[in-house]
């Protein structure tokens, strides 16, 4: 097994999502050139594993994660928390909360990440709470340790996630640990509009971006259409996370909000796993999906990605650490076509999270997946666990399975004897993963 992560070179044989098949050639963190197969040549000198052939591959814009929670992630099997709506994953949440050392949330969130790097996503914009009490800085601690120890394997940008009750000089102090934007959930306050408006001044005193879980609820508080108003003109990066309540409003009242949101060229995320799991729990019938309006804010223009959330928390239970399950969900709980969902969770994602472009394109980042599939409905449907994953041009990790499987008896064979058993398909049943 070689060691990773290792600068590659020349990709040969790659399919692309349009059926073409290609060599793609890369120079430093940089695709260089895309040709048709057979015809790349690797720089003179380069290493013999600097080459790597991807023959039955198809060859995507590695997916960037612009929604995570880093430091609950892996929690579920030790909080042991009731299923339940947000209101009571928070409470479950926050009990476990004021128990956790930073070395704990550090081991998960690092597991995590690596867990989400053998997926294929090379980018990551996390939340971290800034939590109550006399150590608000914990999670923060740990999670700029972890994007420290992994920087150039993944790159990761963390959001301070400020609650009504966090003092205006606990979220700077966090965001002095090198914390890069400002969020919170205005929505889940006494007074929506005014904590909307706080966090808004803190990040303008600061001169950095904002992203907030906004409006989670199918029929709470209303700020987006205030948000809009207040961050028309800005410069720094602004997001909006969840917008559930866009997704139930009356068609009226929706479309004025998302005119108002495409005019502010605020990035809009959808989270379907964790959101499908936390709304409409008081709903047993007709029970609504908690999503947010992804087509309308598609139709209209707006900048939309797509995201994973929580995995396995109070928040959401499950999870595979993987954007082709978000995309699946995006599919089928919000009816886009396959090309919309992978697209919110990949170019569409690093748009919203201000990242330079990626892809299989010259000049562009080589930021790259590589999965074992024909086409990208095949990939989308069957989450293949074979993967080839490239940050910056360096090969970061590589999933290789092989199966094993009774072979079917042929006709009008000779009947076996009770004893005897399938023969099995002359292969090793193994899974072999590389990360870093």
């Amino acid at each position: 097994m070689t060691r990773l992560p290792r600068p590659i070179s020349l990709l040969r044989d790659a399919t692309l999502p349009d059926g073409t098949v290609v060599d793609v050639v890369l120079a430093g963190e940089l695709v260089e050139a895309v040709v048709p197969a057979g015809t790349g040549r690797a720089p003179e000198g380069a290493a013999a594993d600097a080459t790597l052939d991807l023959a039955g591959h198809l060859l995507l814009t590695a997916p960037a994660e612009p929604h995570a929670h880093l430091d609950k992630a892996l929690s579920w099997d030790a909080i042991r928390p009731p299923m339940g709506d947000l209101e009571l994953a928070i409470s479950s949440w926050r009990a476990y909360a004021a128990t956790m050392t930073v070395d704990d949330v550090a081991d998960r969130a690092r597991r995590q990440l690596l867990a989400m790097l053998a997926q294929g996503t090379t980018s990551v914009r996390t939340h971290v709470d800034v939590l109550l009490g006399d150590a608000p800085t914990r999670g923060a601690e740990a999670l700029v340790r972890v994007r420290d120890e992994l920087r150039g394997l993944v790159d990761v940008e963390i959001v301070a996630l400020a609650s009504q009750d966090s003092p205006d000089a606990d979220v700077e102090a966090v965001l002095d640990l090198g914390v890069d934007l400002v969020g919170g959930a205005p929505h889940l306050s006494r007074d929506p509009h005014r904590d909307l408006h706080r966090l808004l001044d803190l990040a303008e005193r600061r001169g950095v971006g904002v992203d907030l879980h906004t409006d989670e609820s199918l029929d709470g508080p209303d700020t987006l259409l205030e948000l809009a108003a207040r961050v028309a003109g800005w410069t720094t990066n602004v997001t909006a996370g969840h917008c559930v309540r866009l997704g139930s409003m009356p068609a009226d009242r929706r479309d004025e909000v998302v005119a108002a949101v495409v005019a502010s060229r605020i990035g809009v995320v959808a989270n379907p796993i964790t959101n499908l799991y936390l709304q409409g729990w008081e709903a047993p019938v007709a029970t609504p999906r908690g999503l947010t309006a992804v087509r309308e804010l598609l139709t209209a223009g707006a900048r939309l990605a797509a995201g994973a959330d929580n995995v396995r928390d109070p928040f959401n239970p499950l999870g595979r650490s993987d954007a082709l399950e978000t995309a699946m969900l995006l599919v089928t709980a919000g009816h886009l076509t396959i090309d919309e969902a992978w697209h919110a969770v990949s170019d569409g994602a690093r748009e919203v999270m201000g990242l330079p472009r990626a892809g299989v394109v010259p000049g562009a980042r080589a930021e790259l997946l590589a999965v074992r599939a024909s086409s990208l409905a095949e990939a989308v449907a069957s989450a293949p666990a074979d993967r080839v994953v490239l940050h910056g041009g360096r090969l970061v990790a590589r999933s290789v399975v092989t199966r094993e499987t009774a072979e079917p008896p042929r006709p009008h064979a000779a009947p076996r004897h009770a004893a005897e058993r399938p023969a099995l398909a002359p292969s090793t049943d193994r899974t072999l993963t590389e990360t870093r």
